[in-house]
């Protein structure tokens, strides 16, 4: 079970456990004696996974209530099953016990992660059907994912929203509201693996330290559109708005990028975003029907000025100033824009975000060159926005 932080994990482990050791449908059509309970630490045995609020000991009736013996690290029931419990920073006290069934808890943070869980494995070897559960806040660390990918292995996945019901109201309003859309929000509140190319140009930590709320004052704004390769037949399509204070730093301010559409309604969705935005320019690029853009938009609204450019370097090269400008601070990111930022950190030597085109990422390459590398026609505007 991968989930975000207070989604019910520790509760969802501790039913399954009770309901192997009593035998309850659907968990167990018998009970089952012997279990291994495994946390990260020694203390997370305890104070999480047998004493917690959602622990063992809570989710039980007072009738059917294991006892806990602190000294063997044993949870005993009346029927006589048995949990004993295990730290993951002793791997070695693993081995020699034997189970019919194991709570594994934040397994994603076990510090030896794979050396406790083979010793777990081999200890799995009593009934006709051994089985563990895991629960856990998921990182992409290799165990992991290679769990997550093995068709043996049912997944489940549960956000934090989900068990809102039982949460403060104030960490909804407070911690969601802060950390929705960001790549750590969507680890530790969504419950998802966020990955990183080892050999992309941008990361995810540049783009959390530069990530504001709001922006002021911004004196020039441009929104900049990578046109489909498909032309008239329509296809992705990267628009981005960014703008720049007067102190020549770069705010991306929106990702409006339409995964498939025909020329009228992306170069819709682009006039909207430079009407939304007060912009001072649309900027198309050529190489993928750029002056189509221009025609298009043209026939939609006169007014727009669009102005063309090409691309004479590879897709690498284009945006090697742009990552730069990004680590020297230089970008913020006025929010957060998952889409957007899961293609920069995709994005290879070969030019490609996980096989695809970076639509997305060539649009935000044009928009902070123009601001940043290419001289201004005509005087700045200063708009406030609050």
């Amino acid at each position: 079970m991968l989930g975000g932080r207070g989604a019910g994990k520790t509760r969802t482990g501790a039913e399954w456990v009770r309901g192997m050791a009593l035998g309850f449908a659907p968990f167990s059509d018998r009970p089952v004696g012997r279990i291994a309970i495994v946390a990260e630490t020694q203390n997370d045995l305890r104070e999480v996974m047998v004493e917690g609020v959602s622990g063992l000991r809570a989710v039980h009736p007072w009738r059917e209530r294991p006892v806990w013996n602190a000294g063997r690290r044993r949870l005993e029931w009346p029927n006589g099953a048995v949990a004993q419990g295990f730290s993951a920073e002793d791997p070695e006290s693993l081995r020699g016990p034997q189970f019919e069934a194991a709570w594994c808890d934040e397994l994603a943070k076990w510090r030896y992660a794979n050396e406790a869980f083979d010793m777990l494995q081999f200890g799995l070897r009593l009934g006709e059907r051994p089985r563990q559960v895991i629960t856990t806040t998921p990182r992409p660390i290799p165990l992991l994912k290679r769990l997550a990918n093995d068709r043996r292995v049912a997944v489940t996945r549960a956000a934090t929203q989900a068990n809102a019901a039982n949460l403060a109201p104030g960490f909804l309003a407070e911690i969601v509201g802060r950390y929705r859309g960001t790549s750590l929000g969507r680890q530790e509140l969504e419950g998802l693996f966020v990955e990183e190319n080892p050999d992309a140009l941008f990361r995810r930590e540049v783009m959390e330290r530069n990530r504001v709320s709001e922006v002021h004052d911004l004196e020039r704004i441009v929104v900049a559109v990578d046109p489909p390769a498909g032309g008239k037949r329509g296809g992705r399509c990267g628009i981005v708005v960014a703008g720049r204070t007067a102190d020549g730093t770069v705010f991306v301010l929106e990702d409006a990028s339409l995964e498939v559409a025909k020329p009228e309604a992306w170069a819709a969705r682009a006039i909207a975003a430079y009407e939304a935005h007060q912009a001072d320019l649309l900027i198309a690029e050529v190489n993928q029907g750029g002056e189509m853009v221009a025609s298009v938009i043209a026939a939609i609204e006169p007014g727009v000025p669009v102005t063309n450019v090409r691309a004479s370097r590879g897709k690498r090269a284009r945006a090697e100033p742009v990552a730069a400008f990004y680590a020297q601070g230089r970008v913020k990111h006025v929010g957060a824009f998952p889409a957007l930022e899961d293609e920069m950190v995709a994005f290879g030597p070969d030019g490609l975000a996980d096989g695809r085109s970076p639509d997305r990422l060539d649009a935000l390459v044009w928009a902070v060159t123009a601001l940043m590398l290419r001289g201004d026609a005509g005087a700045p505007r200063v708009r406030r926005f609050g």
